[in-house]
């Protein structure tokens, strides 16, 4: 197409090469050498990460008159994707080692996924971002149920396809009704059609609706997140942390663009909707999180209420509730992330997920314990985590644009939530080990968790950098908006 610039798409092709190329080395080294393909993905992703903030940095264009947006909003995105997929790929390896036969397959779909992330950041068209959504999904469905001699694990791939099928139904449904009710599916063609729109049009709010349906299903949101529980405790550990956060942080960058871009003239018509579908996700959450006893299921419940209080920021749509919104992402994915490595961890040495497992772990190694502590500290929003400070910045942002009841509901479930947090603690520091035995972490794991609460602390003590990213981000999406701080 002349005039099309495909050099921007680099990074998106990167990873498709490095699939492939981690395909094509599982099926010509020897079993032995297969344990460097872990290596490999990780080293091939920092390397892209790198090249990626370099080649794009600064750069605000279009490419197919529209179709994808390659600005500091994607930048962000693509950048904030791969560190999740090295963090993933790191913490997968002592699983794929002792269960894989072909870890290049795992590695492969894995970056496969990625690819759909990306593109779905850089969406700016409703038929395109459903076609990177799917490329996400289908790549999520099959990680499911890698486990295949666990009827788990087959249980889970078969709920979250059957789920997911009928969520891009009511998807392409809603794009449907929308592109009836305004003759279009950019985002800039739909703002453009809905300014000039006068009164409400029932069209427009049900394909509105059908659409934060559909990718409702995707964050599980209530009442769309009957799957979650089954498919984080069905699916492997590392696919399940992997699920709770890029999943999530992958929909919620469509979903922000989407609405700032697309749907924010007629914001009178869905901010109550959303709001209500905050509320309702963020109490069942957490009222549902208080009763369970495997540590998946437990993580899976507080997932559902902290996309509760994801949505608050759609629902207060404006610049600083933008930034509020993916500053919260990134405390999200970094706590979630250390709350599953810890996890993975503590599964790959005694392959138990229940809570009461946890039974004496300060005892058998308390470095692992504190790491745990303090991603469930961050997780209840408690002072100098990361929880604390990035709930702070959605909560005011929240209540400035006018939905102070809806911040004080959340403020509530923060408290809720603590109490079920502090049990997983009280598991690890009050009661007694079952076996007394010391439990000792390869150093890669150690070094990895090191990482992730460093990062916890940071965005907690000194997220000045992060907010900054966030800000040029916003910027992308809400041209000329006033960007200030609660």
């Amino acid at each position: 197409m002349p005039g099309v610039n495909f050099n921007l798409l680099w990074p998106q092709l990167l990873v498709t090469a490095l699939a492939f190329a981690v395909f094509g080395a599982d099926l010509l080294m020897r079993r032995p050498q297969r344990a460097l393909l872990v290596w490999i993905s990780a080293a091939g992703l920092v390397g892209i990460f790198v090249f990626t903030l370099v080649y794009l940095w600064g750069r605000n264009t279009t490419l197919y008159d529209g179709i994808f947006h390659i600005d500091n909003f994607s930048l962000f995105f693509s950048a904030f994707f791969l560190v999740i997929a090295v963090v993933v790929v790191l913490s997968s390896a002592q699983y794929v080692r002792q269960y894989l036969t072909h870890p290049g397959e795992y590695y492969g779909i894995l970056l496969f996924s990625i690819v759909g992330m990306m593109l779905m950041a850089a969406a700016g068209e409703l038929l395109t971002a459903y076609v990177a959504l799917e490329l996400l999904s289908f790549s999520l469905y099959i990680l499911a149920s890698y486990a295949r001699n666990e009827p788990k694990s087959n249980e889970a791939g078969i709920k979250y396809v059957l789920l997911g099928a009928f969520s891009s139904a009511l998807l392409l449904y809603g794009i449907s009704l929308i592109y009836g009710a305004v003759g279009a599916t950019r985002f800039q063609d739909i703002a453009l059609a809905l300014r000039g729109m006068e009164g409400v049009n029932s069209l427009l709010v049900v394909g509105i609706a059908l659409v934060l349906a559909g990718l409702g299903f995707k964050v599980a949101a209530v009442p769309f997140h009957m799957w979650a529980p089954d498919v984080y405790e069905g699916a492997p550990m590392p696919v399940t942390a992997y699920i709770a956060v890029g999943s999530k942080v992958a929909a919620f960058a469509l979903l922000l663009r989407l609405f700032a871009e697309g749907f924010a003239p007629a914001i009178d018509q869905w901010r109550l909707l959303v709001a209500a579908l905050a509320a309702l996700t963020m109490t069942t959450g957490n009222l549902v999180a208080l009763t369970q006893t495997n540590i998946k299921r437990l993580l899976a419940y507080s997932s559902i209420a902290h996309v509760g209080y994801l949505l608050m920021g759609l629902a207060a749509l404006s610049p600083l509730a933008s930034t509020g919104l993916m500053l919260y992402l990134v405390g999200y994915a970094v706590t979630n992330m250390l709350v599953f490595v810890c996890a993975i961890a503590f599964y790959n040495r005694e392959g138990k997920d229940e809570i009461s497992a946890l039974s004496g772990l300060a005892g058998r190694s308390p470095f692992l314990a504190g790491a745990m502590a303090a991603a469930l500290f961050s997780l209840a929003g408690l002072p100098f985590f990361a929880g604390f400070t990035v709930k702070f910045y959605l909560f005011s942002a929240t209540a400035k644009a006018g939905l102070l009841w809806l911040a004080g509901i959340a403020i509530t479930n923060s408290l809720i939530s603590l109490y079920y947090y502090l049990m997983v603690i009280k598991q690890m520091y009050i009661n007694p080990a079952s076996q007394p035995t010391p439990l000792r972490l390869p150093w890669p794991m150690v070094a990895l968790l090191s990482v992730l609460v460093l990062g916890v602390l940071f965005v907690g003590i000194y997220p000045r950098p992060v907010v900054d990213a966030i800000q040029a981000a916003t910027q992308a999406i809400f041209p000329g908006g006033m960007l200030s701080t609660p």
